[in-house]
């Protein structure tokens, strides 16, 4: 009896302290995002990480790419244009970062011009967050274009993530102002959230040394350059959310604007401190999800728009008074604008009536649609001869609008057809294989078949392992196959990139108080779209299929409950890249990326979060002579209070608590890298009731 007793104190204390983590921490033992339906973490068929909104409001998180540079194996870097952040998974590096899908509430986030989120992006605030998941390694088989390097899935919260209402307020460094307010519930019949928020902030002011135009000026023999300078970081923001549910159907609705927003140091790397940009997000879907068609046969339907508008309120100042040898006295301006919509539809199909399967067949059809394009600015490029390239100036240096076939693209339209089969096959007692394939046809440059296997083990009670190989491709851009730029040309029969990624995991639960996790990884890309110079005596370059990389890696993570009060958590990722033309590191990504966290709950309700983030071993692009970019280290306090309803919650944070500075690497014409800000610290207070 004493024995009994013992074990069912110990069994009762362990649940005790599980449910005080799931409190603390959310549900982060199960995931969506590698099937397409929810499972268990720990046997999904995909190396897969999981944040909660309890765990972004433990690390002091305010926007998504703080969240992310804390996933193993991602390190948010920068791009020189208005600093967009680029999601840079297991090296896999580019400009403008297109190899990464970013889905809302499933939904690709992608844009049409460039293929990224859209340059003028501004950040993603997380008060309407519930989780995020994110794989790395490929997903094409299950969700097609562009989940090339990974898929991060941004889940917003619906009436059961919000009961109540709840608003707060943030005041920081850099002028930096927040206000929102939540609200879920019922409205009759509906279930019912709402999510309302405005921001601004004046940016941080970190100084570039030299800059594009100094690199003219000594060419031109000038002094046009505004370098020494401050870049330009400003932004006002706004952001709204609807989600309303009747059982089994749900309608969701977002809304997104930046505006006033800073070049960051220049749209063309040359400092800008007039120039301000402008983007409109409009989203939403609809879905009837889970509908019973006959026995074992069960069907989800999807719809959704996405709308996404990028109209200047002016043109941005590419090159200074004075540029190229004084030909623009005035300064080079342009103001290149894009509407487009998307409109997306797709069903799914699951049949459980085989034994040990679970079958999932899905169709869809997207329509995406650049409708309109607008280009003002006060020059053109001379045509013929041997300064053909350079830019002019419009008579008078006027701003002016341009045709639409002498401007920097045209309209333009895509259709996407698909379909695809996933297999979910318990081959054996502990063993389960997942196999599926997916096929998409594009009215533009043809078609495309993308298939992934799983093989997942349960060896035992704490540890299971994964097989896991699948190919993915990125679909070129509007901008790659029909852009007209002297510097770098569209090619309209540009073909996809391709990726085949093998990878392993061992996911380990030691005790129930630690858990170890580790990835091993290899890839091979083929047909890397890049800028090829044309043959001579022709000026510039065009896009081409040009560039081949491999890579490989590993990543170790540990989340280990020291005490009831204690967590604490880390990683470690490594990885090494080598471009098949040069031999050479393809540059930028770092090969070492440390992290460590500990969060500490004391005196009733009370949470103390420090997180330390180290980056090292950044090498150049083949060519460029500069030294390696720096590595550096920062540390991160939060202290948060948690007192539920009714009652304030409040927290403050300290962002690079050091003063360290950090550089994020980018083109030789800004040679001193991009600096990232300096210390910084907010304040914050919710009510909730």
């Amino acid at each position: 009896m004493c024995l009994l007793g013992s074990a069912v104190h110990a069994q009762t204390t362990a649940s005790a302290d599980e449910e005080d983590i799931a409190l603390l921490y959310g549900d982060k033992s199960t995931v969506s995002i590698a099937t397409g339906s929810r499972q268990s973490l720990r046997r999904a068929p995909a190396v897969a990480t999981v944040i909660t909104a309890q765990d972004i409001a433990a690390m002091g998180a305010t926007d998504l790419d703080e969240v992310l540079e804390t996933v193993p194996g991602v390190h948010v870097a920068r791009n020189a244009q208005a600093y967009t952040p680029l999601y840079t998974i297991r090296g896999i590096y580019s400009e403008l970062n297109p190899q990464t899908l970013v889905l809302q509430n499933g939904v690709p986030m992608t844009t049409l011009l460039v293929g990224n989120r859209g340059v003028i992006w501004g950040g993603l605030p997380l008060e309407n967050i519930a989780r995020i998941e994110i794989i790395r390694g490929p997903g094409s088989a299950l969700y097609g274009a562009d989940a090339f390097a990974g898929v991060i899935n941004i889940i917003t919260k619906g009436a059961s993530d919000t009961p109540g209402t709840e608003f707060g307020v943030r005041a920081g460094s850099f002028k930096t102002r927040d206000g929102w307010i939540q609200h879920g519930g019922k409205l009759g019949p509906l279930d019912v959230a709402g999510y309302l928020r405005v921001g601004r902030t004046a940016g941080f002011k970190e100084t570039i040394t030299a800059d594009a135009q100094t690199g003219l000026d000594a060419v031109f023999g000038t002094h046009a350059s505004l370098a020494p300078g401050t870049v330009n970081t400003g932004v006002d923001s706004l952001d709204a959310g609807l989600d309303a549910a009747y059982g089994r159907l749900r309608v969701r609705a977002g809304y997104k604007l930046r505006d006033d927003m800073g070049t960051g140091p220049g749209i063309a790397s040359a400092l800008d401190p007039v120039g301000r940009l402008r983007s409109e997000r409009l989203h939403g879907d609809v879905t009837w999800s889970d509908v019973e068609l006959a026995n074992d046969w069960r069907m989800t339907l999807t719809g959704s728009y996405f709308q996404y508008i990028q109209h200047l309120p002016g043109p941005v100042q590419l090159f200074p008074p004075g540029a190229f040898g004084g030909s623009f006295p005035e300064g080079m301006f342009g103001s290149p604008n894009t509407w487009e919509r998307q409109v997306r539809v797709s069903a799914v199909v699951n049949f459980t009536g085989f034994a040990d399967h679970n079958l999932r067949l899905g169709v869809g059809h997207d329509d995406l649609d650049m409708y309109r394009t607008q280009e003002l600015k006060n020059f053109t490029f001379i045509t013929s001869g041997p300064a053909t390239g350079l830019p002019v100036p419009t008579p008078g240096g006027a701003v002016i609008e341009f045709p639409v076939d002498d401007s920097f693209i045209a309209p333009h339209r895509r259709q996407v057809n698909y379909v695809y089969v996933q297999d979910e096959w318990n081959i054996a007692k502990d063993w389960t294989l997942t196999g599926g394939v997916r096929r998409d046809q594009y009215s533009d440059f043809g078609g495309t078949t993308n298939p992934r296997i799983a093989l997942v083990w349960d060896a035992s009670l704490e540890l299971t392992a994964k097989l896991l190989y699948g190919s993915a491709f990125r679909a070129p851009s509007f901008n790659e196959q029909y852009g007209v730029n002297p510097v770098a040309s569209g090619n309209p029969s540009v073909m996809p990139e391709t990726i085949k990624t093998l990878e392993t995991a061992v996911q380990w639960q030691a005790n129930k108080d630690l858990q170890v996790n580790m990835s091993v990884f290899r890839y091979e890309m083929e047909d890397i779209i890049r800028t090829t110079p044309n043959p001579a005596p022709a000026p510039g370059s065009t896009f081409q299929n040009a560039g081949a990389q491999r890579g490989h890696g590993a990543e170790l993570e540990m989340v280990w409950d020291a005490r009831r009060s204690l967590r604490l958590t880390g990683h470690y990722a490594y990885q090494r890249s080598i471009d098949k033309a040069t031999g050479l590191d393809p540059g930028y990504a770092p090969h070492h990326h440390l992290y460590a966290r500990s969060d500490w709950t004391f005196s009733s309700g009370w949470l103390l979060s420090g997180q330390l983030n180290y980056v090292a071993d950044r090498k150049r692009a083949a060519g460029d002579t500069r030294p390696d970019v720096p590595d550096y280290t920062t540390l991160d306090l939060t202290l948060r209070s948690n007192r539920g309803k009714h009652a304030w919650e409040l927290a403050g944070s300290v962002r690079n608590l050091f003063n360290a500075d950090v550089r994020e690497p980018t083109l030789a014409s800004i040679p001193n890298d991009l600096p990232m800000p300096r210390r910084s610290l907010y304040l914050q207070a919710a009510y909730r009731f």
